[in-house]
């Protein structure tokens, strides 16, 4: 038995990204699988239709008929709750879910019986390393932020020797260092600028002092969560948080912000107070937009002026490095899925696997995820 797996045409507005690029398709391809691309699908992302019919696709052109054949179904973003309707019951769908502010659609994926896997929900284990979507758009998300911050910012990031007088390098402070952040703190560290970097969890030291920037301690109990994130801090906490910051950002020539928490709105770091006592030309790229924020003056996809200081909410990041995006989060699902493709007579959904029960959402009519299934229904045996 054949399972076929397709990839549809993203449809968010300036989503350029793509599921699957040609490699993957090879792959899946040499274990059996029947692979069928929307036309066009990669277009964003610079993938033509021919080098996927080349690695061994079908291009098909009626998403109807994509559908209907659709054992697996593979995306970037959250599919519209209307698309679902076309979805063959018992169908896979596999991809960034947003569970915690997608209710429509994880209810349509539960009326119709699909079974639907969350990106986002991968356990952060060894084993799951190579399906870690969130960190491989991370690392993109975070060399993109040094980039625009640098095109945005009126003074050079590194040190230079001229026939006018020496330039001093800019400093740039980055909040959060997780995978976004390190990635940040590396790329501006190449452009020659000085770094500070701050992050609530003390595992974070080591990390950002190996990559030459300084680590900007405050005294609080560990505050990482379960799965490397941090936890939320309580009001005594953000209290000396706020007051060992505030130095930090009025000094800084560039700000990038990068501490979300899963499922929850964005910390506030840098409060409106903060931001005016930055001198005028000073630049803020604020990672965490799209989720509340971690500037309290960010409005999300879009970049204002406050009182000279230039502060930009960037919406869809990795789409603005499609190609490797692409590339990356095509292989995080290939990882996913080769375990679960060895049966010649059908998928292989082990439910004794720590990585589907934890990412798992909707299988057979039923939320399986616990926070959104108490979001949506009411807390559940």
């Amino acid at each position: 038995m054949s399972i076929s797996v397709v990839v549809p045409k993203e449809t968010d507005v300036g989503e350029r990204r793509v599921a699957l690029v040609p490699d993957t398709v090879a792959r899946l391809v040499k274990l059996g699988l029947e692979v069928m691309i929307e036309q066009g699908a990669g277009q964003g992302a610079y993938y033509t239709d021919d080098e996927y019919v080349a690695a061994g696709a079908k291009i098909i052109s009626d998403q109807a008929s994509l559908y209907d054949a659709a054992d697996i179904i593979l995306g970037v973003q959250p599919p519209a709750a209307a698309l679902v309707s076309q979805f063959r019951e018992g169908a896979v769908f596999l991809g960034f879910l947003q569970p915690h502010r997608s209710g429509d659609l994880i209810a349509a994926m539960r009326d119709k019986g699909v079974t639907s896997f969350a990106m986002e929900l991968v356990p952060r284990i060894s084993r799951a390393q190579s399906m870690d979507a969130l960190s491989s758009q991370a690392s993109v998300v975070g060399y993109k932020a040094v980039l625009i911050a640098a095109e945005m910012s009126n003074k050079f990031f590194p040190m230079l020797t001229t026939a006018a007088g020496t330039i001093r390098p800019a400093k740039v402070l980055i909040l959060g260092a997780g995978v976004a952040g390190l990635q940040a703190i590396a790329t501006a560290r190449r452009l020659g600028a000085i770094v500070e970097a701050y992050d609530v969890r003390r595992a974070a030291c080591e990390q950002v002092e190996s990559l030459g920037a300084k680590f900007l301690q405050v005294e609080l109990e560990d505050a990482e969560a379960e799965g490397g994130y941090a936890r939320e801090l309580n009001d005594e906490e953000k209290q000396r948080e706020q007051a060992m910051l505030w130095r930090s950002v009025g000094l800084a020539d560039v700000v990038i912000t990068t501490a979300q928490i899963p499922g929850r709105p964005a910390p506030m770091l840098v409060s409106a107070a903060m931001v005016e006592e930055m001198r005028p030309g000073s630049v803020i790229v604020d990672l965490a937009a799209e989720s509340g924020g971690n500037c309290e003056l960010t409005v999300a996809g879009q970049c204002i002026d406050h009182q000279g200081v230039i502060i930009n909410g960037p919406a869809n990041v990795p789409s603005m490095l499609a190609v490797h995006s692409s590339e990356m989060y095509a292989k995080n699902l290939l990882s996913f899925l080769t375990p679960l493709c060895q049966k010649e007579d059908g998928l292989e959904l082990d439910w004794e696997d720590e990585i589907l029960t934890g990412s798992v959402v909707t299988h057979e009519q039923v939320i399986k995820h616990q926070a959104t299934r108490e979001r949506l229904e009411g807390a559940q045996p």
